[in-house]
């Protein structure tokens, strides 16, 4: 992977797909949905909210999740501040993501903030403020170069690259490995996929890892839980 912009093609209903990796960025069945479901249940969002909470993210796409979780951090009424961190090695230009979230409603004020904060510099790691105390920086690049390098740990990781059939860079040992080194004790993470070197990745690294129900057509997703 290295550093470039998303280049892309549509399906029907707007949805991005990457030429990339010949892979969706969102579900077709409801790509809100599936975030609910996987990123923010599969690391027991938003109970575990509190003043500071980090959230970090492999692969930030369209911004999609990280939307999601700044709006349940206001649904929930949590103080404080809430971080949000992405990785993404290939950032779309800003018409592409208009595009891309044009179809969830639900988070079109917020988006909005966001669409603004990515022209104006979150392309190129600004800090971006999403409202209500949420704070967003996307880190351009491969993060198997970037993420060693971050200063922080994170309380929950959203781990959604694309397939990893078709982009098992994002999903090795050795990035699983430092994403345990970037995990608090008792920190999470969660991901649509159930592959099998992915959950032993995890588990290798220091994480407790199990295969729950996925969503739609994914029979499996996964939840990992990093060992005191």
């Amino acid at each position: 992977m290295c550093s470039q912009q998303a280049q892309l093609e549509w399906r029907s209903g707007d949805v991005p797909v990457s030429t990339q990796f010949d892979d969706t960025y969102f579900s077709l069945d409801n790509g809100l949905a599936e975030t609910r479901h996987v990123f923010l249940d599969g690391n027991d969002l938003p109970a575990r909210f509190a003043s500071g909470f980090r959230v970090a993210e492999l692969g930030f796409g369209t911004g999609l999740n990280m939307l999601v979780a700044a709006d349940a951090w206001q649904a929930a009424g949590a103080p404080g501040t809430l971080h949000l961190t992405s990785f993404e090695a290939f950032p779309m230009a800003t018409d592409d993501m208009a595009r891309a979230l044009a179809v969830f409603p639900a988070v079109a004020q917020r988006a909005n903030r966001l669409l603004s904060g990515w022209q104006s510099g979150g392309q190129t790691g600004a800090i971006m403020d999403l409202g209500d105390g949420v704070t967003l920086n996307v880190i351009a690049g491969d993060a198997r170069t970037t993420l060693p390098h971050w200063a922080h740990k994170a309380d929950a990781w959203f781990l959604d690259g694309f397939s990893p059939a078709k982009n098992p860079e994002l999903w090795g040992a050795d990035l699983m490995e430092q994403v345990a080194a970037h995990t608090v004790p008792d920190g999470t993470a969660a991901t649509y996929t159930a592959a099998g070197f992915v959950r032993r990745g995890l588990s290798d690294a220091g994480f407790d890892v199990v295969r729950v129900a996925g969503y739609g057509r994914k029979r499996h997703m996964t939840r990992a839980r990093m060992l005191a």
